[in-house]
């Protein structure tokens, strides 16, 4: 097993990964104030790992509370079902909410815990490798709207990360590629030597060799815990986590929560990043084409939904939490492994790359 530590001072916590931590009872209880623990996690998770989580908990007065799966269900008619099963077993302010699944298991627990009762303590246990290098560190939570992603939430840290990586071994190879869209934003971030290891080992990594897949899982979380220990509440170097993300969720809001899953639209998103980038002259062709390659062999897409057009995407991007008195931040690469967050570019700049032919790019790379 290895520990990474997010460092907050009095709300630091710990961020534990290896295979069959789910067993250890040992990793939860630290955490555990009270006698109530209330899993919650979904139709899909729950047959899989729920009873032996249960198991590993069974000192713990446990209650399921099993949600429908998927981003479509991430809104306030599913938040409400957490707070029913709460309220119905009468949990009190020292139960513990523990999210038992991926991103969206651990945005809508997370929330639900921030709220209840004015905030109980919650444990993040991701099952996706998108969860586990991403969205379970850092303290986001929250739901979708219809008119924008993740637009109502809070920041609330967990007590602790458990990352059992077996979990893996029963994700969908499209769900892989999703979070491996995750861990290639880490490279391009503030990481730059992972790309090249990345290129090294992205076929063990897409066959689910345990080493390289732990060696990926501990530098992501080891970047993000090192952003969120600067910047908890996303002032400033945090909003650099979302490289790709504002292209990305206005794919996602346009073309329909969970039709194309978080990590596909990332990596489309990244791929208009990085060609705006590439068109400031902030970095050259040949890096711009090196890293969408390295998207491509994750097994993702790199050709942003061709029915949408550049309007479409503007009216979806003005509905960011980059958004500050009316103007549109973009998270872009100074270089390869250095990004900034700035709304100071040429107009035209955004334009052009809304409006570019990635159909020919991608056929020009090979794909």
């Amino acid at each position: 097993m290895r520990t990474l530590q997010v460092d907050l001072g009095e709300r630091s916590y710990p961020i534990h990964i290896g295979a069959g931590l789910l067993t250890q009872v040992e990793l939860f209880a630290p955490h555990i104030a009270g006698k109530q623990v209330a899993i919650v996690t979904n139709e899909t998770v729950a047959p899989l790992y729920l009873e032996q989580l249960t198991r590993t908990l069974s000192a713990y007065k446990v209650q399921p509370i099993v949600l429908p799966d998927g981003e479509a269900f991430k809104n306030w008619e599913t938040l409400q079902l957490i707070f029913d099963g709460l309220l119905t077993a009468r949990h009190d302010r020292r139960t513990t909410v523990i999210a038992l699944g991926g991103g969206v298991i651990g945005d809508m627990a997370g929330f639900a815990a921030a709220c209840y009762q004015r905030g109980v303590d919650f444990i993040q246990v991701p099952t996706t490798l998108l969860s586990q290098v991403d969205s379970s560190v850092g303290g986001k939570t929250g739901i979708n709207h219809p008119l924008g992603k993740n637009m109502v939430g809070a920041f609330y840290q967990p007590r602790a990360v458990i990352i059992d990586t077996a979990t893996l071994r029963t994700l969908a190879p499209r769900e892989l590629s999703a979070g491996l869209a995750e861990v290639i934003k880490y490279g391009l971030i503030c990481d730059e030597p992972l790309l090249p290891w990345l290129e090294e080992h992205m076929a063990a990594l897409r066959s689910l060799e345990q080493e390289p897949l732990t060696e990926a899982i501990e530098r992501s979380c080891a970047a993000k815990a090192r952003v969120v220990g600067a910047d908890e509440r996303e002032s400033g170097v945090r909003a650099t986590l979302n490289l790709g993300h504002t292209f990305g969720h206005a794919i996602e809001t346009h073309m329909g929560y969970g039709v194309w899953l978080h990590g596909e639209a990332v990596s489309a998103g990244t791929v208009m990043a990085l060609e705006m980038s590439r068109r400031l002259g902030w970095i050259k062709e040949e890096e711009r084409d090196r890293s969408i390659r390295l998207l491509r062999d994750a097994g993702l897409p790199i050709v942003p939904p061709e029915e949408m057009t550049p309007e479409q995407f503007l009216e979806h991007m003005a509905v960011d939490k980059k958004v500050l008195d009316g103007q549109l931040r973009l998270v872009l690469l100074r270089a390869i492994g250095e990004a900034v967050v700035t709304a100071d570019y040429p107009r035209n700049i955004l334009d052009d790359t809304l409006s570019a032919d990635y159909r020919a790019l991608a056929d020009q790379l090979g794909e």
